[in-house]
């Protein structure tokens, strides 16, 4: 039986977040973009459509509902492959740009469906992964992807 500190942590951590039906949220770092500016208009490099086409062909096996990306040109050109390949459209939230934070995503996917799909930026990603995980941040490549299952 846990004591009364355990007790109280896991009721603060739980309370933290909104209550959530169970969700599979699908959290991606856009893939490898071009250098440039203005940064919100660098497009994917070649490698980096390879990128987003491969993550999108893994994710695809996911089914997701939606797919919501940051309106910045790279994420919205990775979620538009991982839409494509799902047979839906990306739809680009001001919510995802650079500095969302884990209160932002969870906003910005509710109500959204059993399996969401977010595209955004690092050092977003890895602090929102660590956040809804209440654990370290994972390493966030190019196309990386964290599944982190929400309100189970």
């Amino acid at each position: 039986m846990a004591g009364p500190a355990t007790s109280d942590a896991w009721h603060r951590t739980r309370l933290r977040w909104p209550i959530l039906p169970p969700m599979r949220l699908l959290l991606v770092r856009h893939a490898e973009a071009a250098p440039g500016d203005p940064d919100e208009l660098r497009p994917l490099t070649s490698a980096g459509r390879q990128q987003a086409r491969r993550v999108a062909q893994e994710l695809v096996r996911e089914r997701p509902d939606v797919v919501l990306s940051s309106p910045l040109l790279r994420a919205r050109e990775t979620a538009d492959a991982i839409a494509r390949a799902a047979g839906i459209d990306a739809e680009p939230s001001q919510r995802l740009a650079p500095g969302a934070t884990a209160e932002d995503v969870l906003v910005a996917v509710a109500g959204r469906g059993d399996t969401v799909v977010v595209v955004g930026h690092q050092p977003d990603c890895g602090r929102i992964a660590a956040a809804l995980r209440e654990g370290e941040e994972p390493a966030f490549p190019p196309a990386g992807v964290a599944v982190i299952d929400l309100g189970a």
